[in-house]
């Protein structure tokens, strides 16, 4: 049961779907670079299987980098300026008030050792050449492996040409696919020949090698090697003088895609517009006409599956992918097909309706669905956006997406990314309508709630101004409110409060249940600010009666967490602690990262009040890492920030400084699921999973062998690398390899960490 909050992925490392064939060289040369140069490119054509090595080679590099290998994959971002939102989603890092995504990716990975694999580069050179610099100048232990079809011209960057494969390994690697189409497949004598002359005429590219295989399902191997020579114009042993590998991959695609059936063409193009995974029932809406019947499309998708045009993500899935390369075509395939461009179109509005859903059932028990869904989707849903933007018919109902998204963008703590797509879209929709209106008012609130309180104020009042023009009811309704919380914040207190109120008023006679529950929750927070607790319990509590049998877990959960901090800081510890463990536990279904912090830091600082400074520190690390108090708007309550830096202090000098940067540390590297499990268990010294995911549960990472406790207990007195060598008449390297490996199994950043865990 949770998220981890904030992540998607979590920018683990997927499962190999198929056999791994050759590439030593090229996996110990990754290895070789990384120990000399923090940034390493795998160049070369598409097809060629970089993405394939990059992730054996990471994986092999697991022990060096103990705080983790983290996959961010590039194919579906098509826009440079989201490149540091996206890294820091996978790294499960939520947007910080006050702090730009790429101030807080510097800002984390500081002192930190992992490895982060940017894969397919190529589109977005720019902006991954400067991010490349900037982290690597910043953050000096970590180290970069990108995929690309050119370099990134970063800095100090190491270029690895990942050709096709020798002769030897393109004939393994035929063989293993053939195997796998053809059950009873073998190499024999009289075939040896053929499959050689195959291979060669296919210049050792896996992609072509792989969509050749395939193809032995439908024909034998002497038509085929017939069908494939004839197809490329060659005789058998005579050669080009330069082999022309983006020619020789183009003409293999071409051929595979003209001996798919008409309707497999069809679907193959149109399922380009996806440029995620993607359901079967998605497919079936997006790819359907009357010239593919939505009943058909699943029997020509597992045409396409027996092809290796498209794969399964997994053998209990209905979820769909196809490789880039594939993708890439079918979209030029598509563009020649299409000129009313009818499938974007469908594609479209597959994900506004998803929109529609999310902004209907959003007080409802589907709300954690949802969110489950747009977490998924996410890719999709850019492609979508940025295809509304870009078609003026459609570009007001996709400003109305971004704005629906509000509450996606919350909980995933990329704030950042719902403001850039709103405003796209009101650069798109200059003119009033309620769509404006609405993007507008959700522009105010994701400022707002990124502690930008210079441009929230002028969203809102654009907001009103704009559902005025264009008698938009409800965005006036919910624009009243944070128009008064604006003007006192700025110090108008009277008059803002009294705007405030007849804002609320107006909310209560509507009965708008969504406003009302917004208005409760944030106005607490301005009744306890001004100095009425009171009153601000007492909304906290309408608030959780309201939505108690809703199903609804997003506003639930953060009232929860508000109503507990007010009580702590009214004294009401009793009190606190089962409200803030209420909102860790109702938020962890939908994964609002700054709801977990917020509870956090409270559960915190009851821990220090019961001398478990340990426990403190973790929970400080995780909620701290979070959520900057310093910027955000609940740190308008009286003495929280005071509060916050004493018990900090407290802790710190009960730990003793390195104690409490260790545990503070280790909380703040810890995922959501995480933290519930260790709250749950109401742990001291929470223990981490594996961070190799092969380690069974019966395992155990942090057993070191005799030798590496016998490096380990050197470290611990102070002796570099190169003075254990020579105590222990070894080799220098030999030496990196075992801290490293001891780095990596106590799960611990540095070497000062060594000697704590050890005593521990």
């Amino acid at each position: 049961m949770g998220f981890a909050f904030g992540q998607q992925r979590g920018g683990q490392l997927p499962a190999e779907r198929t056999s791994f064939v050759g590439r030593t060289q090229e996996v110990a040369a990754v290895s070789e670079a990384l120990g000399r140069t923090p940034l390493v490119t795998l160049v070369g054509p598409g097809g060629v299987g970089k993405s394939r090595v990059a992730l054996r080679a990471a994986d092999s590099l697991r022990e060096r980098f103990p705080e983790g290998v983290w996959l961010t994959e590039l194919s579906a971002l098509r826009d440079g300026e989201l490149l540091p939102a996206t890294l820091a989603h996978v790294l499960g890092l939520p947007e910080q008030p006050g702090l730009t995504p790429l101030d807080a990716l510097v800002g984390h990975l500081r002192g930190r050792q992992l490895l982060i694999v940017l894969d397919t580069c190529e589109h977005l050179i720019d902006a991954c050449g400067l991010l490349c610099d900037l982290l690597l100048r910043e953050a000096p232990d970590v180290c970069i492996l990108a995929t690309s079809r050119q370099p990134l011209d970063a800095p100090g960057e190491r270029c690895i040409a990942v050709g096709p494969l020798p002769r030897a390994d393109a004939l393994a690697l035929f063989e293993q696919r053939a195997l796998a189409s053809v059950p009873d497949f073998t190499v024999t004598d009289t075939n040896r020949e053929q499959i050689s002359a195959l291979v060669e005429t296919l210049e050792g590219i896996p992609l072509a090698l792989e969509l050749a295989a395939v193809r032995l399902r439908a024909v034998p191997l002497d038509h085929l090697t017939a069908r494939i020579e004839q197809r490329f114009g060659i005789l058998t042993g005579v050669r080009r003088a330069v082999p022309a590998r983006h020619q020789t991959l183009r003409t293999a695609i071409d051929w595979s895609y003209e001996l798919c059936t008409e309707r497999e063409r069809l679907l193959w193009a149109r399922l380009s517009v996806f440029t995620g995974a993607f359901e079967l029932v998605s497919a079936e809406q997006v790819c359907a006409d009357s010239s593919l019947p939505i009943g058909d499309v699943l029997s020509v998708l597992s045409c396409l599956v027996d092809k290796s045009v498209v794969y399964r993500e997994g053998i209990d899935t209905t979820r769909y992918r196809m490789l880039d390369t594939l993708r890439s075509y079918g979209a030029e395939r598509l563009a020649e097909q299409e000129v009313d461009g009818k499938t974007h179109e469908r594609h479209f509005l597959l994900y506004q309706q998803m929109g529609e859903r999310l902004w209907e059932q959003l007080l409802t028990d589907k709300q954690i669905e949802l969110h489950r869904s747009f977490r998924r989707e996410i890719t999709d849903i850019r492609t979508a956006l940025q295809y509304a933007f870009t078609t003026p018919e459609r570009a007001a109902q996709g400003l109305w997406l971004a704005a629906q998204l509000a509450p996606y963008w919350r909980a995933t703590g990329t704030q950042s990314e719902g403001r850039y797509w709103i405003d796209q879209g009101l650069q798109a929709v200059p003119h009033d309508c309620a769509a404006r209106a609405w993007g507008l008012l959700m522009a105010g609130v994701l400022a707002g709630w990124s502690g930008d309180l210079r441009n929230a104020p002028q969203h809102f009042a654009q907001a009103w101004e704009a559902a005025v023009r264009c008698d938009e009811q409800r965005v006036q309704l919910l624009a009243a409110p944070n128009l008064g919380t604006m003007r006192v914040l700025r110090g108008e207190v009277e008059e803002g409060l009294a705007e405030w109120e007849r804002g609320y008023q107006r909310l209560v006679e509507t009965d708008d249940l969504l406003g009302l529950s917004v208005t409760r929750s944030e106005g607490a927070l301005l009744k306890a600010a001004l100095g009425d607790s009171a009153g601000a319990l007492a909304w906290c509590q309408a608030n959780l009666e309201r939505l108690e049998d809703t199903g609804e877990r997003q506003l639930y959960a953060s009232t929860l967490a508000v109503q507990g901090i007010i009580l702590w800081l009214e004294g009401r510890v009793d009190e606190s602690v089962p409200a803030l463990r209420r909102a860790l536990e109702a938020v962890s279904d939908i994964g609002d990262v700054l709801v977990a912090a917020l509870a956090c830091l409270g559960l915190a600082w009851h821990a220090a009040s019961k001398k478990r400074y340990v426990q403190a520190a973790w929970l400080l690390g995780y909620a701290q890492s979070a959520r900057k108090l310093g910027s955000d708007p609940i740190g308008m309550l009286p003495s929280l920030l005071d509060h916050q830096d004493a018990v900090t202090a407290a802790v710190r000098g009960a730990l003793g400084a390195a104690e409490f940067e260790h545990w503070h540390r280790q909380g703040a590297h810890m995922s959501g699921d995480e933290i519930l499990q260790a709250v749950r268990a109401d742990t001291d010294k929470p223990r981490r999973p594996p961070a190799d995911p092969r380690l069974g549960e019966d395992e155990t990472a942090t057993d070191l062998t005799p030798r590496e406790r016998e490096v380990a207990s050197f470290v611990a007195r102070g002796l570099s690398n190169r003075e254990i060598a020579a105590e222990l008449v070894i080799s220098k390297r030999t030496v990196d390899t075992h801290v490293e490996h001891i780095l990596a199994k106590l799960r611990v950043s540095s070497r000062g960490d060594i000697s704590q865990s050890l005593e521990d």
